[in-house]
């Protein structure tokens, strides 16, 4: 099987593609991924060759950040901003990724750009998979406001308001698509692979329809392929109290100083230390007794050693968090990460607040929560059933969409490649 792997936006939009490759690889199929250009580096740190397609997603989140409308108190204004944003650089990724699609026999994308690798898909007739690491399709289960007062929302409605927004993405997107011109061939077939765990949406299961498989959370690099720590960050993690640990990803922070400032203030507080991985706020490195401060860290090795981990709520650093047993304080930013802070906070998984909202007075209130024994007893609970075959169902349901017959390579004992 030759298969193209699209998986344009951030890293954290990245990471399934990742996995994906790197199990299709090992199965004995030839796989091109195709990634944000300033993602291509980060692919090959964890052995996987990947071509840049689209735009910089770093230049898109920063363009973002600086969109006023995306912090509009009117709802229409955020909408927009919204819609403006998913048109930036379609079609740039529609012409690069019709060049590359010939000669392949399936198409997987992720949930960023599915409607760009559905119309390549369409117009090369390759199949498509698309990796859904949040539940996008419309129902009623999930709050489409995740807050208190969308909980409320009648189901049927929350239904038509899901659908009502995938309906304005396909009107954003008609222009760069007409232009891209006519559909040449229907798909040969599709699936919407579920890449997260549905449990922490009760109701939703029984809602998918078919070809919408549930594989289980496939979207943390580090959680599967596993890393180490540098050995300074490790002395200083064996040198003290497990630390409080906190990271936003790739997300674009308002005031790094300021935030800054009340992590310090509240693990001092506390007599708790500090664990920061910046990310790209741009934070110089610090490392004192009570503080650490470093670009990056593989959350797999690190997690399972904090007491807390405080985080923007990407779902690979949730899933990564849940696997490890760690209380959680999700601190929303955008996209679906609101979602999983109200998921796990339902289940009494995590306390969640809006990264704008963060101050001194509610993260201590949110740590003090999280350390509570009930909260440690669910996680714990949690953990222990955590799932670790996500990306192994994710590629059966890649090979199902090819109809050849694909012997699976000979494993040894251990499970390496024979």
């Amino acid at each position: 099987m030759r298969a193209l792997l699209a998986f344009t936006g951030s890293r954290g939009d990245a990471q399934p593609g990742i996995l994906l490759a790197r199990e299709l690889l090992a199965r004995g199929h030839s796989v091109t991924l195709a990634l944000s250009p300033n993602l291509v580096e980060f692919a090959a740190t964890h052995g996987i060759p990947a071509i840049g397609f689209g735009r910089d997603s770093a230049e898109m989140l920063h363009t973002q950040h600086h969109d006023r409308r995306f912090r509009s108190p009117d709802p229409r204004q955020r909408v927009r901003a919204v819609l403006a944003l998913q048109r930036r650089g379609v079609a740039h990724a529609l012409r690069e990724l019709h060049v590359l699609a010939p000669g392949h026999d399936v198409l997987v994308t992720g949930m960023a750009g599915e409607e760009t690798a559905e119309k390549v898909a369409r117009r090369v007739g390759l199949p498509l998979a698309a990796v859904h690491f949040f539940p996008i399709h419309p129902n009623r289960s999930v709050p489409v406001i995740p807050t208190a007062w969308g909980a409320r929302i009648p189901g049927a409605l929350n239904r038509r308001i899901w659908s009502a927004l995938r309906w304005a993405r396909d009107a954003a997107l008609a222009l760069p698509f007409a232009e891209f011109g006519v559909v040449e061939h229907p798909l040969p077939d599709r699936v919407s692979i579920q890449a997260y765990d549905v449990d922490l949406f009760p109701g939703l299961a029984a809602e998918l329809p078919d070809r919408h498989p549930i594989v289980g959370f496939a979207v943390d690099v580090d959680g599967y392929l596993g890393g180490s720590v540098d050995a300074e960050l490790a002395a200083w993690l064996d040198a003290g109290p497990a630390p409080v640990y906190v990271g936003f990803g790739s997300m674009a922070l308002g005031d790094p100083a300021a935030l800054l400032s009340v992590l310090r203030t509240v693990c001092a507080r506390r007599g708790q230390r500090l664990l920061l991985a910046a990310g790209w706020a741009g934070i110089e490195p610090v490392l004192t007794p009570e503080v650490a401060i470093v670009e990056q860290l593989d959350h797999a090795t690190v997690f399972p050693r904090c007491v807390a981990a405080v985080h923007h709520g990407g779902a690979g650093t949730t899933a990564t968090a849940l696997r490890a047993g760690v209380p959680q304080v999700i601190c929303a930013i955008q996209a679906d990460q609101p979602y999983w802070g109200r998921a796990l906070a339902r289940l009494g998984l995590a306390g969640t607040v809006r990264a704008a909202d963060l101050d001194e007075r509610r993260l201590t209130a949110l740590l003090d929560q999280v350390a509570a024994p009930d909260v440690a007893s669910r996680v714990a609970d949690y953990a222990g059933r955590f799932r670790d075959d996500g990306v192994s169902r994710a590629a059966d349901e890649v090979e199902t969409l090819v109809r050849l017959p694909f012997p699976k390579p000979a494993l040894d004992h251990a499970g390496r490649l024979g």
